[in-house]
């Protein structure tokens, strides 16, 4: 009977060895390429690199190429920005309910987990809402997978973004000086030190997710005038309703 027992525990094995053995890995990011590296000149100090993935979010990723090829983003200010949560830009209206005036995107949920460093676009109520604006996150929260469109992570420069002045809206917001493309050749602005901030420039993707629960405005107005919003902790919901009642008055 021990014997047997054996026997079936080595097969076992032998099954679960081979199962993991043809099980596909991870797909690895893709080499950088100039074309997907976002460069976010901030006055906060210096040069954020974000490696986009148009694999993951392809028509994310152009919309955020051709505004940024078009000036659009250049002199805007972070008007949302949640201490351990997201910082959000993109708005040119600096409120929350701007946009380009291209039409506004499908969702593109993927397999990129919100983790510090990530960037994904920002919405109104619906999925298929995202314009022009987008965040990034200041820390891991995985509940917003499946929720908010993914389209790259930052690479450089988070030390940058760490410093990006808190607020809803900030009392002195910070802003993107400029974007631009790594393949446009555009110089960085004069560097200045870099903001003490955690040791670690690129985001672990093994992080855990944050204890504060996410989930979009429950209460926002119709979605022609509704911000569009980065998910915000559950604690914050009635104060961000309230808001969005006084923004429509």
């Amino acid at each position: 009977m021990r014997f047997k027992v054996m026997l079936a525990t080595i097969a076992g094995a032998l099954l679960a060895q081979v199962a993991a053995a043809q099980t596909p890995a991870p797909a690895a990011p893709p080499a950088p390429d100039p074309q997907n590296i976002l460069y976010l000149d901030l006055s906060t100090g210096g040069r954020v690199a974000i490696q986009l993935r148009p694999d993951k979010a392809p028509n994310s990723v152009e919309r955020i190429k051709v505004l940024t090829r078009r000036g659009f983003y250049d002199g805007l200010t972070f008007h949302r920005v949640i201490e351990g949560f997201m910082a959000q830009t993109g708005d040119p209206k600096g409120t929350g309910e701007g946009g380009s005036d291209l039409p506004d995107l499908k969702a593109e949920f993927n397999d990129m987990p919100h983790v510090r460093g990530e960037m994904a676009m920002a919405r109104a109520q619906s999925e298929d809402s995202a314009n022009s604006q987008f965040f990034i996150m200041l820390s891991p929260n995985l509940r917003l997978d499946g929720k908010y469109s993914p389209i790259g992570r930052v690479v450089s420069g988070m030390a940058y973004v760490d410093a990006i002045e808190r607020g809803e809206p900030p009392a002195n917001p910070s802003r993107i000086l400029r974007a631009s493309l790594a393949s446009d050749g555009i110089a960085p602005p004069p560097v200045a030190a870099a903001p003490a901030g955690p040791p670690q420039d690129a985001p672990a993707a093994t992080a855990p997710a944050a204890s504060a629960q996410a989930a979009p405005v429950a209460n926002g107005a119709a979605r022609a005038d509704a911000a569009k919003i980065a998910p915000e902790p559950a604690a914050q919901r009635v104060g961000a309703a309230a808001k969005t009642a006084r923004r429509k008055r």
